[in-house]
C-alpha cells in the first residue's frame, strides 16, 4: 500500500506554498549537474553551490541544470528565489506524491512526471518522481536521487550531433520526456517476460500454485497504470499549448511521443488483459482437475455400493442362511464380488465415463 499512497500527514494545517518534503529521502546530499551549450560549445560540470548557477538565468545559451535530491528545503528555496519559480511550484517538487501534470505560469511551465525502472532484486517496478521547470533558455530538472534515464541525451548534447544543441530548451524538454516513455517500454519488456513464464507454470504440475504470482503481476499492472495513465492528458495538453515557451517547429515532437506514451498504455491494458484470463484459465484448469479427481472417487464409491450391500446381507446375524453351509460359500462371495466389479466397469466404460 505504501506504494499507492504516500503519507502527507505532515502538511495538514499549514499554509498553501509551505515547503515540507513528502516521500523517501533517498540520498544524503543533494547534486547539481549543469550542461551549459549552444550550437558552437558545451560547458558542463557539477558545481559545488547552488548560487553557481544562477547566473544562467539571463543568459542566451541554453542551461540543463539537474538537480538530485528534493529533500533540502533550503536548496530548493534559493532556486525558486532567483528563477522566480512560484512557492506552490516548489511546494510541488519536494511532495514526490504529485501526479504527472501540466501547469503553465507567465514566465515558465511546470511539468511532472514518473520515471519506472525495473529493480531485479525485488522483481517489482520502482518510480521516481521527476520535475521539470521550462523557461526560455533554461531547463531545471528535479530528481529524487541520482541515477536516471537520461545519458542518451547527455551524450547526444556532448557529440554535438542532430538538433538538440540548436534548437533550444523547449526541445531539451521534449528529449528527457522522451527517454522517459521509451524506457517505459523497458519496464513493459521485462513484465511481458514474467507473464511468459507464469503461462508456462500453468501447464506444469509439478510447480507451485502461480496464483499468487498472477495477483502479484496484476498489481503491478495497476502501479504501472497508476503513473502513467495520467500523462497521457499532460502530454496532450503540451502538444497542443500555443505558449510562446514551446516553439511551433518543435510541437511535432511532442505529438510524436505523445503517440509512444498512447502504445505504451496499450501495452499495460494487453498485459492486463493476458493476466485476466491466465487467471481465469488457472481457475478452469483447477475445477477440471477437481472434476476429474471426484469421477474417479465417484467410480470406486459406486463400485463399493452393491459389494457393501452383499457383504451386509452375509453379515446378518441369521441362524439360518443356507449359503452359510455351503463349502464353496467363501469362493461364490468373492466371484460374485469380482463379476460385479467386471460388469460396473464395462457398463462404465460403454458410456464413456473413464
Amino acid at each position: 500500500m505504501p506504494r499507492f499512497i504516500k503519507k502527507s500527514s505532515k502538511k495538514a494545517g499549514l499554509p498553501p506554498g509551505t515547503l515540507v518534503h513528502i516521500g523517501e529521502r533517498k540520498q544524503d546530499v543533494v547534486r547539481i549537474t549543469l550542461m551549459d551549450y549552444d550550437s558552437d560549445r558545451l560547458d558542463e560540470h557539477c558545481p559545488m553551490d547552488v548560487e553557481t548557477v544562477f547566473p544562467l538565468r539571463d543568459e542566451p545559451a541554453t542551461s540543463w541544470i539537474n538537480i538530485d535530491g528534493v529533500h533540502d528545503i533550503g536548496v530548493i528555496e534559493k532556486l525558486g528565489q532567483h528563477f522566480l519559480i512560484h512557492p506552490l511550484t516548489l511546494e510541488d517538487i519536494v511532495n514526490t506524491a504529485q501526479r504527472p501534470k501540466l501547469e503553465e505560469f507567465d514566465d515558465y511551465l511546470y511539468l511532472v512526471l514518473k520515471m519506472l525502472t525495473w529493480d531485479n532484486a525485488a522483481g517489482r517496478v520502482r518510480a521516481e518522481q521527476v520535475s521539470l521547470v521550462l523557461s526560455h533558455h533554461f531547463l531545471i530538472s528535479f530528481q529524487e536521487a541520482e541515477g536516471d534515464v537520461f545519458e542518451p541525451v547527455r551524450k547526444r548534447i556532448r557529440a554535438g550531433r542532430g538538433r538538440i544543441r540548436g534548437s533550444g530548451s523547449d526541445y531539451l524538454i521534449y528529449a528527457l520526456i522522451d527517454s522517459i516513455v521509451d524506457h517505459y517500454f523497458v519496464v513493459l519488456e521485462h513484465l511481458s517476460e514474467k507473464i511468459e513464464t507464469l503461462e508456462a507454470r500453468l501447464y506444469d504440475n509439478n510447480r507451485n500454485d502461480p496464483l499468487k504470482s498472477i495477483f502479484r503481476m496484476k498489481q503491478e499492472m495497476i502501479y504501472l497504470r497508476k503513473q502513467i495513465g495520467p500523462l497521457r492528458e499532460t502530454l496532450s495538453l503540451l502538444h497542443k499549448t500555443e505558449n510562446p515557451l514551446v516553439q511551433e517547429r518543435n510541437r511535432v515532437f511532442f505529438a510524436d511521443v505523445y503517440d509512444h506514451l498512447l502504445q505504451g498504455i496499450e501495452v499495460i491494458e494487453s498485459l492486463r488483459d493476458v493476466l485476466s484470463g491466465l487467471q481465469d484459465l488457472f481457475i478452469s484448469m483447477t475445477g477440471q482437475r477437481m472434476n476429474e479427481i471426484m469421477k474417479v472417487l465417484t467410480i470406486i464409491a459406486t463400485i463399493f455400493i452393491p459389494i457393501t450391500f452383499v457383504a451386509g446381507i452375509y453379515g446378518m446375524n441369521f441362524e439360518v442362511m443356507p449359503e452359510l453351509q455351503w463349502r464353496g460359500g467363501y469362493f461364490m462371495v468373492w466371484g460374485l464380488f469380482g463379476a460385479i466389479t467386471a460388469a460396473m466397469l464395462i457398463y462404465f466404460k460403454w458410456r464413456k465415463w473413464l
